[in-house]
């Protein structure tokens, strides 16, 4: 099922991969802001000799045609850093942007796939069907997906495949389960507006700071109480701007949250139920309520073929220790909306090694990943896609 071939090959260009990643860890940029990186990428496929296109504002499509006929299958990496301080100081490949890092491992992502790349262009030869390789901006604001989708990205593709570096797990286990993987990603914007007045006149005002804290009080019991145990939701609400002055009674309160589900039904369900709760409360205090609810990422399920395709890959090429199964994450991710169109699935990479100090949280200033992991990462890219169109019943 998996090229034997490959894994000599990803092995010849891990050194070129791990300084591709680091220079692009040295010069972060943010979502659709991603203009070097893009060129970087652009001239190594130039380099490669595999025909590519851009897209706006950022972003690369390219494809290895392969020497037989089949279908085609999509490889995804992400490409963007976050607004984050780096507080790695001896790095050598620090970020020289301050304010900006890739604390989230999409470095390491799209120098993974340009080494998979490179390596699945030597063999192009013996492709049973083309590679499709999708460079993304813009996943850490949940856009660069679709914007992709938009230009084409997923256009005659039969199914795609992505991962993530992942510094909860040890370094080199893989994990790719059948069903859900990432939730939904919603957010939440409720305002509430009552009656503001002197702070020792109240039976004169309606006190949106009361209104909004017997909201949140009772927001948990959609969870607890209107929710199967046996359907894992979130409902937060992370931030409250109430209230200008001690002694004033306030008219507005401004609440931003995030609601987090596996399953389009249950999403939708609590959302009207938010709706229910901030209405009625509203209305049991005199004041009124406005939720504005904004759609995020859909869940990333794993479809059951590819995941276990996935598996298979892992278990051929590395052994069946490197497999494991990581429990769904309440994270988002908008890979979902290219499975939503086609089947695929999505794995996890763990770079988890505290003798390297890689073990910090995903968005944290201190995070960095265990490059020895990358090298799995790369031949993992290029396994699945060649085993994918070796299948002749998928």
């Amino acid at each position: 099922m998996i090229n034997p071939n490959i894994a000599a090959s990803i092995k010849n260009h891990q050194q070129e991969m791990i300084a591709f990643r680091r220079d692009l860890h040295a010069h972060p940029e943010l979502p659709w802001e991603e203009v070097r990186t893009t060129q970087k990428v652009a001239q190594a496929l130039q380099a490669i000799g595999i025909s590519f296109k851009l897209t706006k504002p950022t972003g690369v499509i390219a494809e290895i045609k392969g020497g037989k006929t089949g279908k085609t299958v999509a490889l995804r990496a992400d490409m963007d850093a976050l607004p984050v301080l780096e507080l790695n100081d001896t790095l050598s490949y620090k970020s020289q942007t301050p304010g900006k890092m890739h604390a989230c491992g999409h470095d390491a992502h799209t120098a993974m796939l340009l080494a998979a790349a490179k390596t699945l262009y030597e063999h192009r030869a013996e492709l049973r069907g083309n590679v499709r390789l999708i460079f993304q901006p813009a996943e850490e604001i949940a856009q660069g997906a679709i914007e992709m989708v938009k230009q084409g990205a997923i256009e005659g593709v039969d199914n795609v495949f992505g991962m993530h570096i992942w510094s909860i797990s040890p370094t080199g286990k893989i994990s790719c389960n059948v069903g859900s993987a990432f939730a939904a990603t919603d957010l939440l914007k409720i305002a509430f507006k009552g009656r503001g007045g002197h702070g020792s006149m109240p039976e004169a005002c309606v006190d949106a700071a009361v209104v909004a804290s017997s909201f949140v009080m009772n927001l948990q019991s959609i969870v607890s109480r209107e929710t199967s145990p046996l359907e894992p939701a979130v409902v937060t609400i992370g931030k409250i701007d109430v209230g200008t002055r001690f002694n004033v009674i306030a008219e507005n309160a401004v609440l931003d949250g995030t609601v987090r589900t596996f399953n389009v039904e249950n999403r939708e369900r609590i959302k009207a139920a938010i709706e229910r709760y901030a209405d009625h409360t509203a209305a049991m205090y005199g004041a009124t309520a406005k939720v504005e609810y904004i759609y995020g990422t859909l869940p990333v399920i794993n479809e059951e073929r590819s995941a276990l395709l996935a598996q298979s890959v892992v278990r051929a090429a590395f052994g069946d220790d490197s497999l494991f199964a990581e429990k769904p994450t309440t994270g988002g991710e908008d890979f979902s909306f290219y499975m939503e169109n086609i089947p695929g699935c999505y794995a996890l990479l763990g770079s988890r090694n505290v003798e390297k100090g890689t073990d910090w949280a995903h968005h944290h200033g201190c995070f960095n990943i265990d490059e020895d992991a990358m090298i799995k990462g790369a031949e993992l890219y290029a396994q699945y896609a060649w085993s994918y169109l070796q299948q002749d019943s998928f």
